[in-house]
């Protein structure tokens, strides 16, 4: 457990998680309030840039020392899974709008135990339920949120086909 030396200090493994989905190897990280300079820590271990802003003279030297012991991860262990913020954004209803998937079309679990159907606002239906793809899937789930892209399938001349690969083949084909 690392030791406190502002009274609002921060822990690493918070900010470890926020820059890690925030953020790219190589980004550079902006803190206006650096304090002891946790921020700027996390940011070069995970091999951020990073500025801060400090004006009390003795946070300012914390920060420093804290900055200056701080190393860097191996280059090899930085490269991360993709970001989900810097994958393109797709909405299902879109691939609706643009007749890629037809409303009406039944969508399944991997196993076809549980059918739902394409509205035509790219919204589905399942048994009494209206909703998105993630938010019905989750309810099926019993989960609070639930990626519905790697959760429905469809029948695709006569193959099982995640509702995904209709988002990747647009993203290709759209270079977004």
């Amino acid at each position: 457990m690392e030791k406190k030396i502002h009274s609002t200090q921060k822990p690493e493994a918070l900010l470890h998680r926020i820059i890690l989905a925030t953020t790219n190897k190589g980004d550079v990280v902006f803190d206006p309030f650096l304090g002891t300079g946790t921020t700027a820590v996390v940011s070069k271990k995970l091999g951020r840039k990073y500025y801060g802003i400090e004006k009390d003279k003795k946070y300012f030297i914390a920060a420093k020392e804290r900055i200056n012991k701080a190393k860097t991860i191996a280059d090899d262990f930085l490269d991360t899974i993709e970001n989900n913020k810097s994958k393109p954004r797709v909405p299902f209803g879109s691939l609706v709008e643009l007749g890629i998937i037809k409303p009406g079309t039944s969508l399944f679990d991997s196993k076809k135990k549980i059918n739902a159907k394409i509205m035509a606002d790219g919204s589905i239906k399942y048994k009494d339920e209206e909703g998105s793809i993630h938010k019905i899937a989750a309810k099926i789930m019993g989960a609070e949120s639930y990626n519905g892209w790697t959760y429905w399938h469809y029948n695709l001349n006569g193959s099982i086909v995640l509702i995904d690969s209709l988002r990747q083949k647009f993203i290709t084909a759209k270079q977004i």
